[in-house]
């Protein structure tokens, strides 16, 4: 492969992935992913806006046999198909741990237990998404789906991500650049 198209590739890692009303795959249905990882290898990226409603944080943090803090935690979030039980830690730059995947320069991504328990007691990061499992694509895979308008690539926003409330983040990335999604591919032409 041409080193100047792995670059290419490579821009997607931090970007949104925003399913339009032309998603066909109904899982994934007014949904924002964050892309962790894309590569001439394949992609991998999480659900940032569907909680699950049978599993919160007390949950997690118990099952752990960890304490659970006195503050209110966010919930925990279905973060894609592939490998439903494995858990991430999405966490702002403020948190650093040995074994941690930086997206961008403001969020990574972990899958160490001292996360979980550094949070437990409240010494953890000042903001994150606790993920059960995620979305992936082989070699060109995505980009196959990007070309037949299931998906809108675009920048991603660390507010979008922590703090919007999840029925409005779908809507929201899609706004802060100008797009009305529920409207996106009602207009057909030719160029």
């Amino acid at each position: 492969m041409n080193p100047e198209n792995s670059t290419i590739i490579d821009t997607l890692t931090g970007s949104f992935l925003i399913s339009t009303p032309r998603m066909p795959d109904p899982r994934f249905s007014e949904q924002v992913l964050y892309i962790c990882a894309h590569s001439h290898e394949g992609t991998m990226a999480v659900v940032i806006n569907r909680p699950n409603p049978f599993l919160t944080m007390d949950e997690i943090l118990s099952g752990a046999k960890l304490p659970v803090p006195e503050k209110s935690l966010p919930p925990v979030y279905i973060g894609g198909p592939v490998e439903p039980a494995s858990a991430f830690i999405l966490f702002s730059y403020d948190y650093q741990t040995e074994q941690q995947l930086a997206i961008s320069s403001t969020i990574s991504l972990s899958r160490e237990a001292i996360l979980l328990e550094d949070i437990a007691k409240d010494q953890g990061p000042e903001k994150y998404l606790f993920i059960l499992g995620y979305a992936g694509w082989g070699p060109g895979q995505l980009e196959h789906e990007l070309m037949a308008e299931g998906w809108l690539v675009v920048p991603a926003d660390d507010s979008i991500v922590f703090d919007v409330p999840n029925d409005e983040k779908w809507q929201r990335a899609a706004m802060l650049y100008g797009i009305d999604i529920s409207t996106f591919g009602d207009v057909v032409g030719n160029a």
